[in-house]
């Protein structure tokens, strides 16, 4: 599942990831993305900082007390290290920041998911 606010990089995204063969979800901020996680649970959630409504950091805190084995990958804007220890003490498996390589972004995503398998 792919939350960010910018429907760019969620089409950008959406179109890499289903180009590899995922099935791909979107939401637009973290209370859009919390409904969407009842009907449908991902392998991986790549989720902005930066969003109107509930910030990537509330939005992964709630959903890791819920789904607390699901891997989060939090995007954010270079700078934001305070934010980055609070992703990562929170359980946010990585933190990338924007502007990032959708090819790297692509191989973290594939190395997290063959982890959570094996």
């Amino acid at each position: 599942m792919i939350v960010d606010d910018q429907k760019g990089v969620r089409r950008l995204l959406e179109e890499l990831f289903k180009r590899e063969g995922w099935e791909v979800h979107a939401a637009s901020d973290g209370v859009e993305a919390i409904s969407k996680l009842d009907q449908y649970l991902p392998d991986i959630l790549l989720i902005d900082m930066k969003m109107p409504n509930m910030n990537g950091l509330e939005a992964s805190q709630i959903i890791l007390q819920k789904h607390k084995n699901l891997p989060i990958i939090m995007m954010t804007a270079y700078g934001e290290m305070e934010v980055v220890k609070q992703a990562l003490d929170a359980g946010v498996k990585r933190c990338i920041t924007k502007p990032f390589d959708i090819i790297v972004l692509r191989d973290i995503v594939m190395q997290i998911v063959m982890d959570k398998v094996s």
